[in-house]
């Protein structure tokens, strides 16, 4: 059998190991474990030194699947969307920031009396106008919440959330983001982040 050499980026303890058993205590039990094995040893210590995000980048850069997502590696090309709330509900923001760079373009909150989904939510729909403003009509967008995209989808926050006076402002954003939405074509792709393969989105606000 070929030696291996396994690079991990994400575990007890990150680095490069020549065997199997040693990949493996750094890696079981460890909460979103990331790694890897190569045929070579310089492969391996390149591909730890760049890092696992811009190993997938160079390797995979451009694959999409059939429905036109990318497969593989992220389009660092793009625009990453996230929010956080602290309790359900609770206090809330959201923000945008550039993929590559995690330059943050935007950030709204914390604003009292909402919920991460609605977060998520707003996040896609100011990414999408703010890209409209900037005549960027197929800059990608990530993000890591199904139900905000779904509820892009359907041009409906689909919350149950009620409306009080403490959360007033937050259902006041949710209505202009539904008459964008009702008013304005969708032409920016809006793909799902891959946490499991490349660990956090970049506008993760960190609080996990």
């Amino acid at each position: 059998m070929a030696k291996k050499w396994y690079v991990v980026w994400a575990g007890h303890t990150p680095g490069v190991y020549d065997n199997w058993d040693e990949c493996r205590a750094q890696t079981e039990g460890f909460n979103r474990a990331r790694y890897k094995s190569f045929t070579s040893e310089s492969d391996a210590r390149r591909a730890y030194e760049d890092g696992a995000n811009e190993f997938y980048h160079k390797a995979y850069a451009g694959t999409e699947g059939s429905d036109g997502t990318p497969a593989k590696g992220p389009i660092w090309d793009s625009l990453s969307v996230d929010a956080a709330c602290s309790g359900n509900p609770g206090p809330m923001e959201y923000r945008g920031v550039l993929t590559a760079s995690k330059a943050e373009v935007f950030r709204v909150g914390p604003l009292e009396g909402g919920t991460n989904n609605i977060g998520e939510f707003l996040a896609i729909v100011h990414a999408l106008a703010l890209l409209e403003k900037m005549k960027r009509p197929h800059f990608p967008i990530y993000t890591d919440s199904m139900t905000a995209i779904s509820w892009v989808r359907k041009k409906k926050c689909k919350t149950l959330l009620a409306r009080t006076d403490k959360n007033a402002p937050i259902f006041d954003l949710i209505e202009r983001a539904e008459q964008w939405l009702a008013t304005h074509p969708i032409t920016n792709p809006i793909y799902k982040w891959n946490t499991i393969e490349w660990l956090e989105i970049p506008a993760d606000f960190g609080r996990k």
